[in-house]
């Protein structure tokens, strides 16, 4: 985490920093081709929280650092300072050499007459929903307001991230506990129970039986599953960008029980804000769903918005359109058909996507709270099933005694 510019320096900049070059001016800059690129963006909420994506790969600058980049940036802009002095700041406070680098080649592009958006754009750090959000607020000449609530986005994030990473954390470490403890149980305690078991004797119990058949299974194929393991990572890290990956993945998360639903809202909740955003920009509603194609990296809701548009095109309403599609819920499509019969989509859209934020966070919190009590439960049944197979023919040889 960076720290914050000394108010001094940042006194001494506005007095001085602000009369240098600082690039081509923020109305220059340009929205993709065919954007209309007027009107006002809202002053309140249009960020309003909810980037789900959590990056596992890629070499993009941390939320983090995006967070102070975008407050420091907004702040240093409304006071004054112009954009190169700001960028200029903003490195100076880093304390990692790739992002010095980072920002000194966003630097060195706006002395070169580039816009921010188009600098951020060329560096490949940093995603299509703050480039293209950074367009729209050089286009309508509040940049200071759209960083501004960059800023709280991420702030957002990284709290929901925490939220998300608190939950399952107790979870997945009693889990991974519980499966090393009966992987090593099955490995090596049993057999040497199978191996005392065999002296005496006679037929084994059942239960017994089955448990040394899944422990010889266990020590057969580990290895099998090991190497199965490491090959789904390098499928997943080689591949997750492809178009069939992210049909099929997506496909199966759809799939699993509650984190299926979870999912879902979390990429609709997404999907609703940026809408809000470019509508709420008068950003004409074709040019919308293409930039929001853009923007939303799940393949659900990204192979609906081509038929979308092209429902559009021959007169269909929004809410039509998207009812035709079962990834969006009849309750957000009758929230979008009273959006679009009183003119305020982009209120709507708020609302909807503020909506799903609050119910991503409820779902979150009881998914935590069911897991906990379950894998302990399901922990204490499978080693007392192991505890009892060993011992039964035990107890059985000293009845019969």
């Amino acid at each position: 985490m960076t720290d914050s510019i000394d108010i001094r320096r940042l006194s001494m900049d506005k007095r001085g920093l602000s009369k240098g070059g600082g690039g081509r001016s923020t109305k220059d800059s340009r929205l993709p081709e065919g954007s209309t690129g007027k009107g006002n963006l809202k002053e309140d909420g249009i960020w309003s929280l909810l980037n789900k994506d959590i990056q596992i790969f890629g070499n993009g600058l941390q939320d983090r650092v995006k967070e102070t980049f975008y407050h420091e940036l907004s702040v240093l802009l409304a006071a004054g300072v112009n954009l190169r002095g700001a960028l200029d700041l903003v490195k100076e406070e880093q304390h990692k050499k790739k992002n010095q680098l980072v920002f000194e080649q966003l630097e060195n592009e706006i002395v070169g007459g580039a816009t921010l958006s188009l600098a951020m754009r060329q560096s490949g750090k940093f995603t299509p929903y703050e480039y293209y959000s950074v367009q729209i607020g050089e286009e309508t000449g509040k940049l200071s307001v759209v960083l501004t609530e960059l800023s709280g986005h991420f702030k957002k994030k990284i709290e929901q991230q925490r939220q998300l990473i608190g939950a399952l954390t107790y979870p997945v470490l009693v889990l991974t506990i519980a499966v090393l403890a009966i992987a090593f149980m099955l490995t090596y305690v049993v057999p040497m129970f199978a191996d005392v078991l065999k002296r005496f004797g006679g037929e084994l119990p059942f239960m017994t039986r089955m448990v040394m058949h899944i422990s010889n299974f266990v020590k057969q194929y580990s290895m099998i599953f090991f190497l199965l393991c490491v090959l789904t990572g390098i499928i997943v890290a080689t591949q997750r960008k492809k178009l069939w990956f992210r049909k099929y993945s997506s496909s199966f998360v759809m799939r699993v029980p509650m984190v299926g639903d979870l999912t879902q809202k979390i990429y609709l909740s997404r999907f609703a804000n940026t809408m809000s955003l470019l509508i709420g920009s008068r950003i004409a509603m074709l040019q919308a769903i293409e930039l929001v194609s853009k923007m939303v990296d799940f393949y659900p809701i990204e192979a609906t918005l081509a038929d979308i548009s092209a429902r559009i095109l021959v007169g269909a309403s929004l809410h039509e359109a998207l009812g035709s599609h079962r990834i969006y819920p009849r309750k957000m499509v009758a929230m979008i058909r009273v959006g679009e019969e009183v003119n305020q989509l982009d209120t709507f859209f708020s609302k909807v996507s503020l909506q799903y934020a609050a119910e991503v966070e409820y779902q979150t919190n009881i998914l935590s709270k069911f897991m906990e009590p379950l894998i302990i439960v399901v922990l204490g049944v499978v080693v007392g099933v192991i505890l009892i197979a060993m011992y039964l023919p035990l107890f059985k040889l000293g009845q019969a005694v």
